[in-house]
């Protein structure tokens, strides 16, 4: 199991430590319902590390991300971030992606920790185009510093207005007495926020400073379980729960970073799923009882007739009621649609909802 340079701070802290995605993780520190509350109230820090970086370089980097993701990278202009996904030959998802244009001719990917290496292996077996490839993966350090209280906690330590970066743009720049960090804001918990990319050797030093900055701002270490609950309640896709190899993104709603304006990996047969329609469609969902739906419960009608499975669910904590996401027959997509989840041989009344579940 790996370790992130910043293990050994979490475990001092007292953090709950479990495996995820092969690397040892603070899953929680004072508790979940705390420290989503510091996110959605104050301002958050998540050690995110295990994520998978590619930097892509030469000529032809854009025409291999062209061949490979689904949206369209053309449109990228330098310091743009975009949301991709990139499709399988059978129909499926073989990982989703960010996409940071840092100059022409240079390119990185951000990826999933759980997919580094299939993902590798994927955009590799495609690159007959000569376009060096570099996996950083295991070279560099992720933060993610989320919560509405995150550019007064940080402007501190950067000559960078943080004020100017908008969402899905970044700047390279000075922090944290640190030069060329990537700072980014593609926030993952709907709360704002920056991603800070540096390497492995610095990322102490910024940790440090970030919560002496923030101490006056109420700023707290988060786990990835609260990161969870961050991210369904903005209806934001899982690799692995929501989507999958199996998953087009077609169905799983994610038809905006579909463009077919271009060939890509299986844009053939993704464009006539598109014009004929899918049967499955991911939808949102709430409970209309106390109760909480969990990843691969059944999905029923009211004559208890399976229509589909839970991917994602939980307790919200800032709406105090269960929420969840999955995949219905289009009969029972449309919003107010009332469908069951089966809970212990239950039959637990929800209602399909327009996401995101939580609104700013």
């Amino acid at each position: 199991m790996k370790n992130t340079a910043l293990t050994h701070i979490h475990e001092a802290l007292g953090a709950k430590m479990l495996p995820f995605a092969g690397y040892n993780m603070p899953i929680t520190y004072e508790g979940i319902n705390a420290e989503h509350e510091t996110v959605r109230t104050a301002v958050g820090v998540f050690d995110v590390s295990h994520m998978g970086e590619f930097l892509l370089s030469g000529p032809n980097a854009l025409a291999l991300i062209q061949k490979v993701t689904s949206n369209d990278a053309a449109t990228l202009t330098d310091g743009r971030v975009q949301y991709s996904c990139l499709p399988n030959n059978e129909g499926g998802i073989v990982d989703d992606l960010l996409v940071y244009k840092i100059k022409d001719e240079q390119y990185l990917l951000v990826v999933n920790a759980s997919n580094i290496d299939k993902d590798w292996d994927w955009i590799s077996a495609h690159n007959d185009l000569g376009v060096e490839m570099k996996n950083l993966s295991d070279d560099y350090s992720l933060l993610a510093i989320q919560g509405p209280k995150a550019i007064e906690a940080l402007q501190s330590l950067t000559s960078v207005d943080l004020s100017s970066i908008k969402y899905y743009h970044f700047e390279v720049g000075d922090f944290a007495g640190i030069e060329n960090v990537i700072i980014s804001a593609t926030g993952y918990t709907g709360a704002g926020g920056f991603e800070i990319y540096c390497k492995n050797e610095e990322v102490e030093q910024i940790w440090n400073k970030v919560f002496e900055a923030g101490a006056a701002f109420g700023i707290q270490p988060i786990g990835l379980a609260a990161r969870d609950t961050l991210r369904l309640e903005m209806g934001f896709c899982l690799y692995g729960n929501d989507i999958n190899d199996t998953t087009s993104p077609i169905e799983a709603g994610l038809g905006w970073i579909t463009k077919f304006n271009k060939e890509f990996s299986n844009s053939d047969n993704l464009k006539k799923q598109k014009e004929a329609g899918v049967t499955k469609k991911l939808v949102g969902f709430e409970m209309q009882e106390r109760a909480v739906p969990r990843h691969d419960y059944e999905i029923v009608d009211q004559s208890g007739n399976p229509i589909g499975i839970v991917t994602s669910g939980t307790m919200s904590p800032s709406l105090n009621k269960g929420i969840g996401m999955g995949y219905v027959t289009i009969d029972n997509s449309s919003v107010d649609s009332e469908i069951f989840i089966r809970i212990r041989k239950k039959d637990v009344p929800a209602k399909v909802v327009k996401m995101p579940f939580y609104k700013n």
